[in-house]
């Protein structure tokens, strides 16, 4: 065997978490996939000569391909978004596809992306590595031109941000099903305060409506006005299907076999504590839902 071929075997070995710190970083599962061929492009043509730590090499590479991704969309922007919910991982409601099952490990849920999406590219280098896949502060430094003692606060302020607008899901899927159906249920039969009891104090429901659909771009927060939203979509029950939204309890509104909405819910201590909406038709058309028959 010469050394491309112990190179590639090596390097897809490690494909499953390259694509896993990609998508953490990234948000969406084609741009993480664009950025890991980036990756091996620049591999191969370097070559492991005198490379003692293969999938830290491979993580770092793969990291910096995600912050010049991540830098030059933040160019591209002429204005701050309100909120830009990721591209959502979607899965039949009885299990996750094997494939996404690398990319998911150690639970990702939309609500943390949607948290990571308001970090600086720095911040969102330093969080996903450090925290997320225990990369120390002295590789990161160089990564980003800073100390590890900055790396370090970078991570911190993050770490910040992240606890307190991306709260821990309850890891029972059943209980998680349990309450969306029900909030489901409410919201069909028009029960307003059967919807305030299922919802947390501080509940949050962001929806990304893209371009095509700005008027479907908002943030409301409080159970009165999440329950409001839920009755005033009540008409769309029938079109509701549940699936698994980045491993946890969510469903797909699609009527005619179109996609309207995809809706992603965070349940802790048996009360919905942020639902992430994805509402813009041209993501939406991108996304594999084949699985649900959509």
């Amino acid at each position: 065997m010469d050394e491309r071929e112990w190179l590639t075997d090596r390097f897809e070995e490690q494909r499953g978490r390259l694509r896993a710190v990609a998508y953490r970083m990234l948000g969406s599962v084609s741009e993480a996939d664009d950025a890991v061929q980036e990756a091996w492009l620049r591999v191969s043509r370097a070559g492991s000569d005198g490379v003692e730590n293969l999938p830290g090499w491979l993580t770092t590479v793969v990291a910096r391909v995600c912050l010049n991704a991540l830098r030059s969309r933040e160019t591209r922007r002429e204005a701050p978004l309100d909120v830009r919910v990721p591209d959502p991982i979607v899965d039949p409601a009885t299990g996750t596809d094997p494939e996404h099952e690398a990319v998911l490990a150690d639970s990702v849920g939309l609500a943390l992306l949607v948290v990571l999406e308001t970090l600086n590219p720095a911040e969102r280098l330093a969080f996903v590595l450090h925290d997320l896949f225990g990369v120390p502060f002295e590789e990161i430094a160089p990564m980003l031109d800073r100390t590890p003692a900055a790396a370090r606060q970078l991570a911190s302020r993050a770490r910040r941000r992240v606890r307190g607008q991306a709260p821990a899901p309850d890891p029972d899927l059943a209980r998680q099903r349990a309450v969306v159906d029900a909030f489901f249920a409410a919201s069909r039969d028009g029960d307003f305060e059967a919807l305030l009891a299922l919802l947390d104090p501080e509940i949050v429901l962001r929806s990304d409506g893209g371009t095509a659909r700005p008027r479907l771009t908002f943030v409301l927060n409080g159970p009165r006005a999440v329950a409001g939203q839920a009755l005033a979509s009540g008409r769309l029950s029938p079109f509701v299907r549940p699936a698994l939204v980045n491993g946890a309890a969510g469903v797909v509104v699609a009527a005619n076999g179109r996609p309207i909405f995809v809706m992603a819910f965070t349940v802790a201590n048996d009360r919905i504590v942020a639902v992430d909406v994805l509402a813009d038709p041209d993501r939406l058309a991108r996304l594999d839902l084949s699985a649900l028959g959509i």
